[in-house]
């Protein structure tokens, strides 16, 4: 579960959208996908969407007499703007990227350098 300064609702709902790629969903929809561990009250579950809206985490689409709920962006953009978000609070954050690269496994420096590759391959505008 990925932690990014949300309630534990509304984290459990941003799972369930990041879980239905491509696949915008009804509060209902979110409901049954929630299950027996988070059964809540369908006014809840709309004050949680509506809450996760004005914060910006969900896309609020009229279709037909309803409304459908996607996320703004995917898992992978949440988690990467988290650790700028941690990156850009620490007291010394040009201290705290070297640290965490020093201290990173094989796997993760590898995926660090492909990134940092792909980033200095891109074209320029």
């Amino acid at each position: 579960m990925l932690v990014l300064n949300l309630g534990q609702l509304e984290t459990k709902v941003m799972d369930v959208l990041w879980d239905s790629p491509g696949e915008p969903l009804r509060v209902r929809d979110i409901m049954d996908r929630l299950g027996d561990v988070v059964a809540r009250a369908y006014t809840t579950v709309i004050t949680v969407l509506d809450s996760l809206h004005r914060k910006g985490w969900v896309v609020l689409h009229t279709e037909g007499r309803g409304y459908v709920y996607p996320p703004a962006k995917n898992r992978e953009e949440a988690a990467a703007d988290a650790l700028l978000e941690v990156l850009e609070s620490a007291a010394d954050s040009d201290a705290v990227l070297p640290h965490f690269a020093r201290t990173a496994s094989d796997d993760e420096a590898g995926i660090l350098r492909r990134g940092l590759r792909r980033r200095t391959n891109k074209p320029s505008s």
